[in-house]
């Protein structure tokens, strides 16, 4: 993105924003200034404070201390009626349309008065396309969403933002589910957005993105700024210092040491689902000692593929074999027979968040001797295998008796990978055999991101088959010995990663064959 000519007036700013919530300090005397027509990038690890920050900028929480000021006017503090009508807007990672409604339907949706005795749609529709054509962001009214490709939709959010007269915009990883050609597209819509005046917050772990886009970056860690420096004058390796305190080195390829045998054969099986969450026709095999990723946009078959492996969802047709034998879709006999899953969403599968730390570390193992005798749950035995998963795997948060909420998501996500390798006493696998690792850094800073590819690859030099579903083609190209491409529920020929670029990948994730 070109440098700007010169220094326009300030849009935005926040002075001395504190937030507590109890003894923990979320946000510490933070202040930050936005320019028109400047794209300011935002980044933190996990539990730094940038979501917090943001609530409190668009009205969902009440700062403790301190100010807000937009376009020269305070800002009212809880009400984010009153950051819409000042100008701000946000696209949020996970997009909030409605599947069954039309693209104008999606972008009118509480724009009108309740009291308004019919709509204005005709109105509607040609500022819906004065907004299209201005922005760059071509759409069609009358589609309707649940048919939209994920870049199409991230237009429709965009656009419901700027229909509302939002010119200062929050961007929350926008590119965590786009193809590298749809990341592409953004980034010259911004350029254009910008242009005319607009300005950008834009969030993302992605440091090449942020180098790549931005005007200035803020790093906040421990609730605090502890820098703030022109992109020009930065690297990524100098970010990553700031967000993590100290330097991270990022996981290199190294290639599986030894293939063995093959741990999980699936031979043409197809699911039942919405969409495209189904599996047509898909065969695949994985093997011991080695890392086979699979790449796609979001919503294509990943979970129903996620699912199928850890016994959640049943094959209508074909054959799924697990050792040599049927596999289940019973998911206690499969974690018994050695299958380990990291789900995809951390938050809802992945921990009941209002248990204990140490009562999720054993959810999934609780009929295991180890842990329960007839209906008693042996709570000493179940305590010190959480801590062992807590030391292990350095699970940082409140300790063992807190609920499992509390805990950052890279300290979730480390609590579900020490729950899934980590086997107890008298298990009859001591090691996983077949791993299934559904979005596993998605949102975590670049120091969780390391500590959690590392884990995967030791994984697999230890002997188990993993199976890695990744939107992040840095990551698949990172860890995969083998990579696939799924598109629509049908999964293409895993090849050699050597054998991929990202430009190829990302043709295949839009359906265009390589």
């Amino acid at each position: 993105m070109r440098q700007r000519e010169k220094e326009p007036d300030t849009v935005l700013r926040l002075r001395s924003i504190t937030k507590r919530f109890g003894t923990l300090v979320a946000n510490d005397a933070i202040s930050l200034e936005l320019a028109g027509g400047e794209v300011l990038a935002l980044l933190g690890e996990n539990g730094a404070g940038k979501s917090t920050l943001m609530s409190i900028l668009f009205g969902h929480y009440v700062a403790d201390e301190g100010d807000i000021e937009v376009f020269g006017r305070p800002l009212i503090p809880g009400q984010p009626r009153a950051a819409l009508q000042a100008g701000i807007g946000m696209v949020h990672q996970h997009f909030t349309l409605a599947d069954n409604l039309s693209v104008l339907d999606n972008v009118m949706m509480g724009s009108e008065p309740l009291w308004q005795p019919f709509s204005r749609r005709s109105a509607a529709r040609a500022k819906l396309l004065d907004v299209s054509q201005r922005f760059g962001l071509p759409v069609q009214p009358d589609a309707r969403v649940g048919s939209l490709s994920v870049g199409e939709r991230q237009r429709v959010e965009i656009i419901k933002a700027l229909y509302r007269g939002a010119r200062i915009l929050i961007l929350d990883e926008p590119t965590a589910v786009l193809t590298p050609q749809e990341s592409e597209a953004l980034f010259g819509t911004l350029s254009q957005m910008v242009a005319q005046g607009l300005s950008i917050i834009f969030i993302s772990h992605k440091l090449d993105e942020v180098l790549h886009v931005s005007h200035r970056v803020a790093v906040l860690r421990g609730g605090r700024l502890v820098a703030e420096a022109p992109t020009r004058d930065t690297t990524a390796a100098q970010l990553a210092l700031w967000m993590v305190g100290h330097a991270v080195e990022g996981v290199a390829r190294t290639p599986a040491r030894q293939v063995g045998d093959a741990v999980c054969v699936l031979d043409h099986v197809r699911t039942a689902g919405d969409g495209h969450d189904r599996l047509h026709d898909v065969t695949l095999t994985l093997r011991a000692g080695e890392i086979t990723a699979v790449a796609g946009v979001s919503g294509n078959g990943q979970v129903a593929l996620a699912e199928l492996l850890c016994g959640t969802r049943r094959a209508t047709s074909g054959t799924a074999q697990l050792m040599g034998r049927p596999l289940a879709a019973a998911p206690a006999r499969l974690v018994h027979r050695g299958v380990a899953r990291i789900p995809e969403d951390r938050h809802a599968v992945g921990v009941v968040g209002d248990l204990a730390v140490w009562e999720n570390a054993v959810s999934e193992r609780l009929r295991h001797p180890a842990f329960s005798r007839l209906l008693w749950v042996r709570r000493a035995a179940a305590r010190a295998h959480a801590k062992h998963i807590e030391k292990a795997f350095d699970v940082r948060g409140a300790g063992l008796d807190a609920p499992a909420r509390s805990l950052s998501g890279g300290n979730m996500q480390k609590l579900i990978l020490g729950r899934a390798l980590l086997a107890p006493e008298g298990a009859k696998h001591k090691a996983a055999r077949l791993i299934v690792a559904h979005q596993p850094t998605w949102g975590l800073d670049i120091g969780a991101v390391a500590y959690v590819q590392q884990q995967l690859i030791a994984a697999r030099d230890a002997g188990a088959a993993v199976l890695l579903i990744s939107d992040d083609l840095d990551e698949v190209l990172a860890l995969g010995d083998r990579v696939a491409v799924m598109h629509g529920g049908h999964l293409g020929e895993p090849r050699p990663a050597s054998n991929w670029t990202r430009e190829a990948i990302g043709l295949a994730m839009a359906g265009t064959a390589t």
